[in-house]
């Protein structure tokens, strides 16, 4: 067995972080937990999405040692949606350059990560995953490690899609600007509907694990329901790097990496 765990981290510390653990036998991929904060990871399964979750500082052991008691195997690689690097972040990387100019016209540039954003939150959270065992990998995966990934081009290879999904809560009025509130929503929900079920194709349990909000869910419940799917969508590219379907966008110093599926 193989493990992954997926976390969606959030920039600043005030924000809650989604995780995701998926394990493969040697028959498929299974999701085991997912929850929309570190502290509710660490709380164990059935976390409810009605209560408000807070961020916290990602404590690396802590994680790893509560993943392996769900999986029953240590992890063998952390995939983050986070901008990281082995050398101090003050703008765009390389590997920011590359992604954006694969997918930019696709609509999935990469944000510009600045020495505050993410800054000090980026830092902590290598050198704390870093002294567990886990290096950051940039060019090849040797051994348990740590990986950049971003959901936006993930989903598009998911989807064989010509332009990022329009997933994000809070950017429903951009996507549907003549639509009302409650039908706006709806698109919403439904797009999250579709990637759950390209998801569960590939990994077993996202349908079951992911229970989709209703449509008069508060905000903050829609909010924890898209930490812990974009958790999913990390575990599920740390699955294609393990199994070799990923390409590294970068350089020495960092790299973010996208899922490069087998033709069909």
């Amino acid at each position: 067995m193989i493990a992954v765990l997926g976390i969606d981290a959030a920039w600043t510390a005030k924000e809650p972080s989604g995780v995701a653990l998926a394990v493969r036998d040697r028959h498929a991929w299974k999701l085991v937990a997912a929850a929309p904060s570190y502290d509710a990871f660490l709380c164990g399964p059935g976390v409810a999405l009605s209560g408000r979750h807070r961020g916290s500082t990602p404590d690396a052991s802590r994680l790893l040692r509560a993943a392996e008691t769900l999986a029953g195997v240590p992890v063998d690689l952390v995939a983050i949606d986070m901008p990281l690097s082995l050398e101090p972040i003050t703008g765009r990387r390389v590997s920011d350059n590359l992604v954006s100019s694969a997918y930019g016209a696709k609509h999935a540039s990469t944000h510009t990560p600045s020495v505050l954003r993410p800054g000090k939150i980026s830092d902590d959270l290598r050198i704390s995953f870093d002294r567990a065992g886990y290096a950051l990998a940039t060019t090849t995966v040797e051994g348990p490690a740590l990986a950049e990934v971003y959901p936006h081009p993930a989903l598009i290879e998911l989807a064989a899609a010509e332009r990022r999904l329009p997933y994000k809560a809070s950017k429903v009025a951009k996507y549907w600007p003549h639509d009302l509130p409650g039908a706006r929503r709806e698109r919403l929900i439904e797009t999250w509907k579709q990637i759950v079920a390209m998801l569960d194709e590939r990994i077993d349990g996202v349908e079951s694990l992911l229970s989709l909000p209703a449509i008069n869910s508060k905000g903050h419940e829609m909010k924890a329901f898209e930490d812990m799917l974009d958790a999913v969508i990390c575990a599920w590219v740390g699955a294609c790097i393990l199994e070799g379907n990923a390409v590294a966008y970068g350089d020495a110093v960092s790299a973010i990496w996208v899922p490069r599926l087998p033709s069909a």
